[in-house]
Parts: structure tokens; C-alpha cells; sequence
């Protein structure tokens, strides 16, 4: 059921780890402070360590933009990050990703295009959930659209599954497998599992239904460390890490590079 017009993304390690780049916040957004230059530095600066760090590919998100708003972001925030992702692209020469918070979907979709990414994250692609901004629905029939109008062929979806921060009441009756299952039916490009909340590791046996009912690759969203990290090798396809990243181990925190060396020392040990 993969789907056959859709290339991967090619990684220069089979369990790839890719990294998170939380930008500062962006203009507009009730926390912005900082000018788009200073927020661009600050975001390049971190691609270079990470890098330096031997890293596999970065992951670009709004992540400071909170209260976030759904659906779409404005054009300030599109024209930001799309200038920013393409230095980010450029200097890094590592496959990089974007999200869009919140489920801004196809304004990642046009950033990536701009930018010359290689995938995007997108929320609620299969089945509808409840999030902090309200109900999420399911978007992969218009975003596969959208695609295809504006040439953005070569970019992947990866779709995020019983995401994190967000009920899951509405679809109780139907389990992780089940959706995976929906997102490779519907053409995504991959899937990602995560725990509870960011930094909470997914359960075993979530990505062990994940892994049984798709043959998408299934990549780890949140929670990664290096302790827990040869739990979860061998059933999955690649790490997006970006709390294990930071100084204490929280988000919002400035990259620790002496955690990010540690990880990666630990990943190179474990998966070669």
C-alpha cells in the first residue's frame, strides 16, 4: 500500500536522528521579542552544532509561538520561517523537516516548497483529535491536494498518530494500529509516534501496532534519551529528539551540546 510516486527521504544513516529546531518566536506571536535576524542566527547557530554533532537531519518548528493558532499561521510566519528553513537547508546540507503548529499543514507544505525542505510534520492527517486550539480534523484529502497543485511532489507527509497534547476520546474505539493503517491508506509518507506529552516516551506497545499495521516507516516523536534509546532501536525506523537536546532536558532550553555528544555517541554505539 506504500505509496509508489512518493519518494523517501534519504538519510545518511538507516535509524536516522533528527533534531528539533525550535525557532524563537516568530513575529506577531505573543512571546516575539527578538528581530527575524536574531531569531535566524540563533536558529543557524544551532544547526551548526547540532551538525558538528554528527547529527542525521533537522526538524524546523514554531514551537515558541504559543497560544498557537489552527490551521494557518498568517503570511508573516509563512515568509519567516520560509527564509529561515532555507538558510537552515543551506548551511546544514542534512535533510531537514518543518512543522507548523498548530495542524498548519499546508503552510508548511509552501514553506517546504520555498525552502527546498524535504518532509513535513503534520497533525491530525488521519482521524480527528482534540487539541489545546480545539478540534482537529482530518486533513490528508485537501493537504495531498494542495500537494499536487503546487508542485510540491517531492516533499513527504509525515503524519503524526494519537498525537501527543491532545484527547483521543473520539476515536477510543479505535487503537494506533488502526490509524497508522488509515494514514498509509490515505498515501501518507510516514508516521510518527510519540508519548503523552513532549518529552514523555511512547509506550512499547503502541509502536509494536504501529509496526504490525503499516509498512510505512515509523519514526519515535518525543521522549528519546540516551538511556532509553536501545529500548526502542530495533522496532523503529529513526528518533526525532529534541528535549534530550537541551540543557536539564526541557525544551525551551538552549541546546546542551554535552547531552547532544552523549546521545549520538550512544546511538553510534548501539545502532553502528
Amino acid at each position: 500500500m506504500r505509496n509508489p510516486g512518493q519518494p523517501p527521504v534519504r538519510f545518511p544513516h538507516r535509524k536516522p536522528v533528527i533534531a528539533m529546531i525550535h525557532v524563537g518566536a516568530l513575529p506577531g506571536t505573543a512571546s516575539h521579542g527578538s528581530s527575524v535576524a536574531e531569531i535566524e542566527r540563533l536558529a543557524l547557530r544551532e544547526a551548526d552544532i547540532y551538525r558538528k554533532a554528527g547529527v542525521h537531519g533537522l526538524l524546523i518548528e514554531n514551537m515558541h509561538d504559543t497560544p498557537y493558532l489552527k490551521g494557518s499561521v498568517g503570511p508573516e510566519i509563512v515568509a519567516t520561517l520560509a527564509v529561515i528553513a532555507r538558510e537552515i537547508k543551506k548551511a546544514s546540507r542534512l535533510p531537514c523537516g518543518i512543522q507548523i503548529l498548530a495542524g498548519a499543514n499546508q503552510d508548511a507544505l509552501a514553506v517546504a516548497l520555498a525552502a527546498r525542505l524535504d518532509f513535513i510534520r503534520a497533525e491530525a492527517y488521519s482521524f480527528a483529535h482534540v487539541a489545546d486550539e480545539g478540534l482537529m480534523e482530518s486533513c490528508a484529502g485537501e493537504l495531498l491536494r494542495y500537494r499536487r497543485t503546487i508542485g510540491a511532489g517531492a516533499v513527504s507527509v509525515w503524519a503524526d498518530i494519537k498525537k501527543k497534547h491532545s484527547s483521543h476520546a473520539i476515536t477510543a474505539d479505535i487503537d494506533i494500529g488502526e490509524v497508522a493503517h488509515a494514514v498509509e491508506f490515505m498515501k501518507g509518507d510516514a508516521v510518527i509516534v510519540t508519548g503523552a506529552t513532549t518529552g514523555d516516551s511512547p509506550q512499547l506497545a503502541d509502536l509494536r501496532k504501529t509496526k504490525a499495521a503499516t509498512s510505512l516507516p515509523v519514526y519515535l516523536g518525543s521522549g528519546m534519551t540516551h538511556k532509553n534509546l536501545g529500548s526502542y532501536l530495533q522496532l523503529a525506523d529513526g528518533f526525532i529528539v529534541g528535549s534530550e537536546f537541551k540543557k536539564d532536558g526541557k525544551w525551551f532550553n538552549p541546546l546542551d551540546p554535552e547531552r547532544i555528544t552523549r546521545f549520538m555517541s550512544q546511538h553510534r554505539k548501539l545502532a553502528g
